[in-house]
């Protein structure tokens, strides 16, 4: 493509003059594990007939690459429990201005389903792994075995994905002393890392945000005790700030909503399973596409132009509050990774 075909494609541009080029889209707001920063114990699930049908999260995803979007991030829930969830790989993994394809799992389905991502065009695998500790991991996911996500890893490795990468939600006297062994982990796997500070969405009873919270400038403390790093620019399409060791082509990274807020440049937005646009990831500015799917089956014009009307509501950032109540009760499985 010409540099005169790629300046005229549609943009879709915020009212702060950000552009939006990515796109996190949730097939589900369900999940094989119960990950306690993400959900409740008890959750209540949208009733699936109220979820978008793959068909209709093959138009959202082809309507935002019409509209300038490059990446597609498929998230969840897990979104690998999603029945036939592989026919919306397929299609979106065809369309040829999507230049990163993304998966965020698990793990605990990619022996099943590693290769076939690969074939239908995923370029990186980002998988979640809070502890190397069995029970622990048992205890942060309330069910999940951690066998099911090594040999996730392991599969996702043996598929040859461009890259790999772990995510760790780091919270005080819970994982906080496994910083340096992840990080050990994922470079002797020769996969990248990012630890995530805890996002305050949605009420839960397991333990006390603001007690647990664990800020990446103390996580990149604790490592620089054992690990040489240095910050390197690399910029992958979403929030991390990556630093890297001599020798290493593994790279770590931070994703601080918190310590270092990162709404300035936010070029991101999210699709819920049930078609809620959401403009930003700590406010409830969001818009009904799939009342405008389902008004107009075969015409695509609306969609498009309710999408771009929904840059108006996007707003400067989010203010999360570790201290306060919730200011948003959608838990992070409902909110799509």
């Amino acid at each position: 493509m010409n540099m005169m075909t790629e300046s005229r494609k549609p943009a879709l541009i915020d009212r702060f003059g950000r552009h939006v080029t990515y796109v996190r889209m949730s097939v589900t707001d369900r999940c094989d594990f119960r990950c306690v920063y993400c959900m409740d114990e008890k959750m209540t699930f949208v009733p699936r007939e109220q979820l978008l049908t793959l068909e209709e999260m093959g138009r959202l995803g082809r309507a935002f690459v019409k509209l300038g979007v490059h990446k597609i991030r498929l998230t969840g829930g897990e979104p690998l429990t999603r029945r036939n969830v592989m026919q919306l790989f397929n299609e979106l993994g065809q369309l040829e201005d999507l230049r990163d394809f993304t998966l965020t799992t698990n793990g605990s389905q990619l022996p099943k389903y590693a290769q076939q991502l690969k074939v239908a065009g995923v370029t990186r695998i980002n998988i979640s792994l809070d502890t190397l500790d069995a029970e622990r991991f048992r205890s942060l996911t309330r069910i999940g075995q951690i066998e099911q996500t090594l040999n996730g890893i392991d599969a996702a490795l043996a598929a040859g994905f461009e890259r790999i990468k772990l995510n760790a939600v780091i919270l005080k006297n819970r994982n906080h002393d496994e910083i340096i062994p992840l990080v050990q982990f994922a470079y002797d796997k020769g996969i990248d890392i990012s630890f995530i500070e805890e996002m305050p969405l949605g009420v839960i009873t397991e333990h006390d945000r603001a007690e647990a919270y664990y800020s990446s400038d103390e996580i990149l403390r604790d490592l620089r005790t054992q690990f040489e790093l240095a910050p390197i620019a690399v910029n992958t399409g979403g929030p991390s700030k990556y630093y890297q060791s001599p020798g290493s082509k593994s790279r770590v990274g931070f994703i601080s909503p918190h310590s270092h807020n990162f709404c300035d440049d936010c070029n991101r937005v999210r699709v819920t399973a049930e078609g809620r646009l959401l403009l930003c990831l700590g406010q409830e500015h969001s818009m009904d596409l799939r009342r405008v799917l389902r008004a107009h089956p075969l015409d695509e014009a609306p969609l498009l132009a309710a999408i771009q009307e929904a840059m108006s509501l996007k707003p400067k950032g989010h203010e999360f509050d570790l201290k306060a109540k919730p200011i948003l009760f959608r838990h992070m499985n409902a909110t799509g990774g």
